[in-house]
């Protein structure tokens, strides 16, 4: 069974979440089917780290179930 995981990044035209993009490769490495979902503008981005209650990005869930940013994904995975 593929894993689903849901990937919630910065992607501006001035600025590429360094972790967005880690967190992207470890998923994929992982064999988790990536549904990238960017946050193409600050405002947007704005929105969603209000609505979600996070300071930062990337936001991942995993099959349905909120992991957290780029440093919970490798703990959730095993890997600190």
């Amino acid at each position: 069974m593929t894993h689903q995981a849901i990937l919630y990044r910065m992607v501006l035209p001035d600025h590429i979440c360094p972790y967005g993009v880690k967190a992207k490769q470890l998923l994929e490495s992982r064999g988790f089917a990536v549904d990238d979902r960017p946050l193409t503008t600050r405002a947007e981005t704005d929105a969603f780290k209000a609505k979600h209650g996070v300071k930062t990005t990337p936001l991942i869930f995993i099959d349905g179930v909120r992991i957290g940013g780029y440093d919970d994904l490798r703990r959730h995975l095993g890997l600190e």
